[in-house]
């Protein structure tokens, strides 16, 4: 008899699945509200597991928070290569990035939440929003779109106008959100060597829909 080459998981496997991820669900949770300081109790309790469980997959509460940190960029991440994946300029992928990730700081409020608090030490990270822009200045100074000359420095740059947008957004409410993060967006390829015109005519062109499933919390 023929096996499959992709075997479904034990019972046992899913309920360590779903365990993991009520843990990860938790500690996004607290991130986002600025309790660094919980015991571990108290995560535990708010994922619904027991104090073992958690030592089953986690060897403390920083482990457990470095590994809900990287999920949400993750899925941040997975979020703007599945919504950019069909554009073909870099130029193009990296502001639209940049906008929608504006937009989704209200409409994602615990993703944006550890993304703000977690700040500028986001810029070494491996996983999620770095890298990915990384990847798209340099395709676009490759390209002839940016005319960028060290593009750590070019990142550096742009993550800390995507935080200052973040936190502008976050302590002013009634702001047009969108207005705000393609304005920034425009100034963005502007330091990065884009005509005026341009950046500001790519700024205008549609963006991708935000429907409902994408909007739904991580």
């Amino acid at each position: 008899m023929a096996v499959s080459g992709h075997e479904q998981p034990s019972r046992l496997e899913r309920r360590k699945q779903r365990t993991r991820a009520a843990l990860i669900g938790a500690a996004q949770s607290f991130i986002a509200a600025g309790k660094l300081n919980a015991p571990v109790l108290e995560i535990t309790q708010a994922a619904d597991v027991g104090m073992g469980s958690f030592y089953n997959h986690f060897d403390s509460k920083e482990q457990l928070f470095d590994a809900a940190v990287a999920e949400a960029l993750d899925a941040h991440g997975a979020l703007m290569d599945r919504l950019t994946g069909d554009l073909d300029d870099p130029a193009e992928v990296f502001a639209s990035s940049f906008r929608l990730t504006g937009r989704l700081f209200r409409r994602r409020p615990q993703e944006s939440q550890i993304i703000l608090a977690n700040g500028l030490q986001l810029l070494a990270s491996d996983r999620g929003l770095a890298p990915r822009a990384r990847r798209d200045i340099e395709a676009g100074a490759h390209a002839g779109r940016f005319l960028v000359d060290d593009p750590d420095l070019a990142l550096a740059v742009a993550a800390g106008a995507l935080l200052g947008l973040g936190r502008l957004l976050r302590d002013q409410p009634d702001r047009d959100d969108a207005a705000a993060a393609d304005k920034v967006t425009e100034d963005v390829l502007r330091m990065l060597g884009m005509d005026p015109a341009e950046a500001a005519e790519i700024c205008r062109r549609p963006l991708p829909e935000l429907d409902a499933s994408l909007l739904s919390p991580m």
